[in-house]
Parts: structure tokens; sequence; C-alpha cells
């Protein structure tokens, strides 16, 4: 199946990733592409970490006795991983092969947004963390962490892994109010970029978290992605993966409805790209996969 057009031309190859006997997807919290294009599946099933080559051979897994839900992904320059485990509220760094460097968060230890059972909704923004959502590397080192299932926060860490500052309130409308912050980014121009989930909206920000611009049209947006030539990619939950530039003009949408191709995409939450270019798109819900799109524009 050929999708898209122009440059973001792109066939879906079907049956990548193959799994034993015994294994299964699981629903993929997430996805990255290291420096040697192995591509690490994110999932949460009994194998929370599976890494394949780029043709979808299977070389490693591992995360069985660390990780509770799979979640968030991001892997540096350097093959710096971090992984984000929500019902833990943790983010911890990793070796490529599994080794736990350091924790942020206090694992088991939620921080108090005033949401429970009984009185559901964030009722006030608090410190690290709720039910984190992602993390993404800055250009200095500096670690941004959106923390979003019952908290409305993104916080800034330095490289070391210590607490910063944090900005952002619950909110529906105004700049710097998030419902469900999913994802964030910093790109290349010094902007963070953040998926405000449950707003359908992604926000875009200073380093210091001062509001620059918001950008309505987007479907619950669930994951960013900046690639080398400074193409962002927004993996969007209601079956559609949008590719922007950094000023927000839409370059391409695959999948979703009105296209061509409305059943391309389940429910993808995470997104990435390897050094060919090729798209891997992260799926939970009922879809609950790793789909790869090699591309041919």
């Amino acid at each position: 199946m050929v999708i898209g057009g122009g440059r973001f031309t792109y066939e879906v190859a079907e049956g990548w990733g193959k799994l034993p006997s015994g294994y299964e997807w699981g629903q993929v919290g997430a996805v990255a592409v290291d420096s040697q294009d192995r591509v690490y599946s994110f999932n949460r099933s009994a194998h929370p970490m599976m890494v394949f080559d780029r043709d979808g051979n299977l070389l490693s897994n591992w995360g069985e006795s660390e990780i509770v839900n799979a979640h968030g992904i991001c892997i540096g320059k350097d093959d710096s991983l971090y992984l984000v485990d929500r019902d833990a509220h943790v983010v911890m760094k990793c070796t490529l092969e599994g080794k736990v460097l350091f924790t942020m968060g206090n694992r088991g230890q939620p921080s108090d947004t005033g949401f429970t059972d009984d009185s559901p909704g964030v009722k006030q923004a608090a410190g690290p963390f709720n039910l984190p959502t992602d993390i993404a590397i800055g250009a200095s080192g500096d670690l941004y962490v959106s923390d979003g299932y019952r908290n409305a926060r993104v916080h800034k860490f330095s490289a070391e892994g210590n607490l910063l500052f944090s900005w952002g309130e619950p909110g529906t409308t105004g700049p710097g109010q998030f419902n469900l912050p999913h994802s964030v980014w910093e790109a290349s121009n010094g902007r963070v970029y953040v998926a405000d989930r449950e707003n359908d909206r992604l926000q875009v920000f200073t380093p210091d978290g001062g509001h620059l611009a918001t950008w309505d049209g987007f479907t619950r947006p669930t994951k960013l992605f900046v690639d080398g030539d400074d193409i962002l990619y927004v993996a969007e939950l209601m079956g559609r993966v949008s590719i922007c530039s950094l000023d927000g003009t839409v370059l391409a949408r695959l999948g979703g409805e009105g296209s061509e191709n409305p059943d391309l995409f389940g429910a993808p939450h995470g997104v990435w790209t390897d050094s060919c270019g090729d798209l891997y798109v992260a799926e939970v819900l009922g879809s609950a996969r790793l789909q790869k799109l090699v591309r041919k524009g």
C-alpha cells in the first residue's frame, strides 16, 4: 500500500516486526530509533522493551521486572535512552541494554494535584510526577517531561536529573493551560512544542516556559518528534499522523477521517523516523501494534 504524496510518500511494510512464538505487541506506548537504526518498541506486554533491526528481526528484549506501564521514550543523538513509566510515576535514564542509570520521581508516589478516584480532575498543578507521559532532550542536554494524566505541567530538569522549574496549569483555553499534556519536544530553533492532547492543540514555548503560539486543528495529539531535517511529526490518537514544518505549516497528513486511507492507523500513540526517513508508528487501544512505513518520496 502506497500512501501520502510528494516527498512524504510511503509504502506500508506489511508484516514488519517478527515476533517469536508466545510474544505479542501489546499496546505499543512508544517507539524510538538509535544511531544504528535499531528500533525500540516500548510496549505493554510481557516483554516491555523489544529491540529490532531495520528489517524487523528481534534482537533483544528486556524490562520485564522494571516496567509497570510503558508510555514514553526518547533516545538522544548520543544514544542516551530515557523511559517514562507512567503508572510508577517515574522517568528513568537507561543504557541501551536496559541498565537503569538514574531515576526521576518517586516510584509509586504521585504528586498531589487534588485528583482522586472520587473527585477526578486536576485541581491544581503540582511537582513531578502524577502519571507522566513523555520526555524530550534539549539541545543543552536539559530534559523536559510532560506530566499529564493527573497533572497539567511540563517539568524541566538538568541533564543530571535535577528539577530546574515547571510550568503550566489546568485549563482548556488559555496559553500555558493544559488538559493532558501528552508529549514535549525541543527543536533546533530553540522552541519547545507541547502536545496538549485533550485540548486538541499544540502549544509552543521558549525553553523558559514563555508561551509563543497555539496551534489548533489537531485531534488528540499524543506524540511529537522532530527529525534531522526539522520536520515535525505529530501522532494523533484519532487515527492520523500529521507532518508539519516548525512554523506549523501542515506538509502532509497520513490516515484519519477524510483521507484516502482512513483505516491506515487505529490509535497512533508514538512516532519516530530512522536515518532513511522511514516512519515507525506505535499504536494503542484496539490496534495495539507497531507499523513501519518505508519512505519513497
